[in-house]
């Protein structure tokens, strides 16, 4: 069982950059593809961002492409989420999750744990 605790949310200007960070614990990430989602009010969830097991490898929606960063450090059992030039449509609820494969198109049922989310909310 492996427990993924986002945090690093919060409120930003237009403009702004924020940094998230997702904490796993009850077992190593290194096995795990992770990703990050999000979920804007009214709107389904939406992949934002993936990284496989290694690091050596990255995929971004086109909505973030050069805005935003993941990476991961396995000693730390972390995963991030760095995020430059936001944009109110950036915000919602931002959840980590973590996957065997790592894949363009993750659908929930290839999710084997996901974390509670932490809230972006972006001000114009």
């Amino acid at each position: 069982q492996v427990q993924l605790v986002e945090s690093g949310g919060g409120l930003v200007q237009a403009g702004g950059s924020l940094g998230l960070s997702c904490a796993a614990s009850g077992r190593t990430l290194s096995n795990y593809a992770m990703y990050w989602f999000r979920q804007a009010p009214g709107k389904e969830r939406e992949l934002v961002t993936g990284i496989n097991w290694s690091g050596d490898f990255t995929n971004y929606a086109d909505s973030v492409k050069g805005r935003f960063t993941i990476s991961r450090d396995n000693a730390k059992n972390t995963v991030y989420l760095h995020m430059n030039s936001l944009k109110p449509e950036d915000t919602g609820v931002y959840l980590c999750a973590a996957a065997k494969y790592f894949r363009a198109i993750v659908p929930d049922t290839a999710v084997e744990y996901w974390g509670q989310g932490t809230q972006v909310t972006v001000s114009s």
